[in-house]
């Protein structure tokens, strides 16, 4: 390893001699020429004199500066506009140094003050025009064709690409394609919506016209790529109907908020997903904020094994936390999330525990063993017909575990702690939504007891979450069918697992204690659409080759979901996708002798027992076990307002 290490310092040193040999001869070749060109070729004696005095430290000077400014970190096989303009900074500083030095040493008596103009434009040009030609023969190496026109008569292999979209990602897509040819991807045309880009070309691909004309083209081409990172919902909508008129495949660049350092590479391509129809626009979150209370301090997340969970496990990794506990009941998601943490932050510190958050005991060693400084409480049972049929196991789970968890932080040096709610606390209709509401008020009057922050944050249906029909559609589509929706007019609201997720921690900057906080959550989606763009972007045609059955409302079920309730006043926070419901007082010793009943009926098994004590404690909870059934096409009903998104 030694001998590896020092080979390495050597290539590393040999290379930087090469580099400053090289641009010392550029330096004081361009000095020289310069008085050439100024006396027309024939310098008088007692200029040169001039010349063999000055040009050392001029060399030196400019050297200095071009080590100052950074020229000698990156390689030259890589120069880029940022190298370029570093380097006219360096000639720009060291020429008018040099310049100040003369003037105030000899007043430029004796010297020429065009020599140092033209000795500026020489060294800039032959510096920099030395840097790009090796880019350029590195890049020729690589298959870049310097004469495209002939190169496509000598039949260039690869799929032929036709893009869609316009800006940065559409000029790095063609970038990349012409400078590595490994990826095996020819660009023949650019579709752009912009009128005034019509007839011209990017990088020597010329632009055909505008995203409609996409199935008018007459030119051969094997699959579309949709460089359009920044467009989501209706308008992705169209750009994807209007690929399917092709009959070719396509596929599309993920949004700037998808990639943790905010490149875009071809690497990057995938196919278009249904999330890239709902509208959701990019997230905007404050990085410093977070950071200040996660960074250095030690996390716990429980149900760290779940979509939710784990998810935040990922972005807790970002901000460097002291150590990250994993708090899970089950053993196989434990072991997968411990795995995963590991991998991506090898240099971090993750302290797994298999607990049930159920058991106090067990609950309290994890506090003594990890003693935390921040708890986001994910863990819950989610699925609303497994919940109607087994309403104590939700009074245990989602109310005691909270309870338990609540208690173990005010006993401990927990400074905030999150708890992970759902939409369906909002007006409940089933017990999943009743024992979560439950929960929040559970932090809510927990709040001020202690030093600790409690706080809750709310939202809706995440995209492939344990507790989401989508992957449900997913599995019906992928053998053929039928796919199964409860109602043609259900809605529902949706964010993808990576957005609810940064949302919950922007949250976490945002709360004081005793805040229910809200997430923006657009606009609700119907099932049904939601279904049959799945099932194009499949590669099948909804209803015809995949059929749709509609089933009836299963028990507990609503057909529009909310976010806030009547009477709850919201009020916005700093962040434009989060809003906070105000603070309502709450005698915590009337709401604990209501849990400390709710649990002894739970211990009963009776479930319209339950049902009804809940009924007491939330009064807008209406139970709703039968099914709303059988399915029929109606007139959508409008929603029960207030509603949020």
């Amino acid at each position: 390893m030694l001998m590896i290490r020092a080979w390495d310092y050597l290539t590393f040193r040999r290379n930087l001699f090469i580099m400053l040999g090289l641009d010392a001869l550029l330096v004081a070749g361009a000095y020289y020429g310069a008085f050439l060109i100024r006396f027309e070729f024939g310098i008088p004696y007692y200029i040169m004199s001039t010349f063999t005095s000055t040009w050392p430290w001029v060399l030196g000077l400019k050297l200095a500066a071009f080590w100052f400014f950074g020229l000698y970190r990156g390689m030259w096989r890589y120069t880029s506009l940022v190298d370029l303009v570093n380097l006219f900074k360096a000639v720009l500083v060291s020429s008018l140094t040099a310049i100040v030095i003369i003037l105030w040493l000899f007043g430029f008596y004796g010297y020429s003050r065009s020599v140092y103009l033209i000795d500026f434009v020489l060294c800039f040009l032959a510096v920099g025009g030395t840097r790009m030609a090796i880019r350029l023969w590195f890049a020729r190496a690589a298959g870049l064709q310097l004469f495209p026109r002939f190169g496509r008569r000598r039949g260039r292999s690869g799929r032929q690409v036709l893009i869609v979209g316009q800006g940065d990602a559409a000029e790095k897509i063609i970038r990349e394609t012409q400078e590595n040819p490994n990826l095996g991807m020819v660009p023949v045309g650019l579709l752009v919506d912009d009128q005034r880009s019509q007839g011209k070309a990017i990088r020597g691909v010329p632009i055909l016209g505008d995203i409609a004309s996409i199935e008018y083209l007459t030119i051969e081409y094997d699959e579309i790529l949709i460089a359009l990172a920044h467009t989501r919902g209706e308008a992705m909508r169209r750009v994807v109907d209007l690929c399917e008129k092709t009959d070719k495949p396509y596929r599309t660049m993920p949004a700037l908020d998808e990639l943790i350092n905010g490149s875009v590479s071809l690497k990057a391509v995938r196919n278009v997903r249904v999330e890239d129809l709902l509208g959701r626009a990019e997230l905007r979150l404050d990085q410093e904020e977070i950071a200040r209370y996660l960074r250095g301090k030690r996390v716990l997340v429980t149900g760290a094994g779940g979509s939710i969970g784990s998810e935040l496990v990922r972005q807790i990794g970002r901000f460097q936390p002291e150590a990250l506990g994993l708090m899970e009941i089950s053993e196989f998601n434990l072991f997968k999330v411990d795995l995963e943490f590991r991998q991506r932050y090898p240099d971090l510190t993750a302290v797994p525990f298999l607990s049930d958050i159920r058991d106090r005991e067990s609950v309290d060693r994890v506090f003594r063993a990890f003693d935390p400084q921040v708890v986001f409480h994910a863990a819950a049972y989610k699925h609303v017909p497994i919940q109607e049929i087994f309403p104590w196991e939700a009074v245990q789970n989602n109310v005691r575990g909270t309870i338990n968890l609540a208690q173990a932080a005010a006993a401990g040096r927990v400074e905030r702690f999150v708890l992970v709610s759902t939409d369906k606390a909002v007006r409940p209709t089933n017990v999943m939504g009743a024992t979560k509401r439950v929960a929040e008020m559970v932090v809510e009057c927990t709040n001020g007891l202690t030093p600790v922050r409690f706080m809750a944050v709310r939202f809706g249906n995440v995209m492939g979450s344990s507790g989401s029909a989508i992957p449900v559609f997913r599995e019906q589509i992928a053998r053929g069918g039928p796919v199964t929706v409860t109602h043609p007019e259900v809605t529902r609201y949706f964010m993808s697992v990576g957005e609810a997720a940064q949302l919950i921690l922007q949250a976490g900057a945002l709360g004081t204690g005793g805040e229910v906080f809200i997430l923006e959550m657009g606009q609700p989606i119907r099932i049904l659409d939601l279904v049959r763009d799945m099932i194009r972007l499949s590669g099948f045609e909804p209803e015809t080759e995949i059929p749709i059955v509609f089933t009836g409302l299963r028990p507990g079920e609503k057909l529009y979901e909310e976010l806030i309730t009547e009477g709850e006043g919201i009020v916005p926070t700093g962040h434009e996708k989060i809003m906070v419901l105000k603070g309502t007082a709450c005698d915590f010793g009337e709401l604990k002798k209501r849990i400390d009943q709710l649990e002894a009926l739970a211990q009963t098994y009776n479930a319209e027992a339950i049902r009804n004590h809940l009924t007491l404690m939330i009064p807008e909870y209406r139970p709703n076990p039968e099914p709303q059934g059988p399915a029929v096409h109606q007139e959508p009903a409008s929603p029960p307002s207030p509603a949020v998104g």
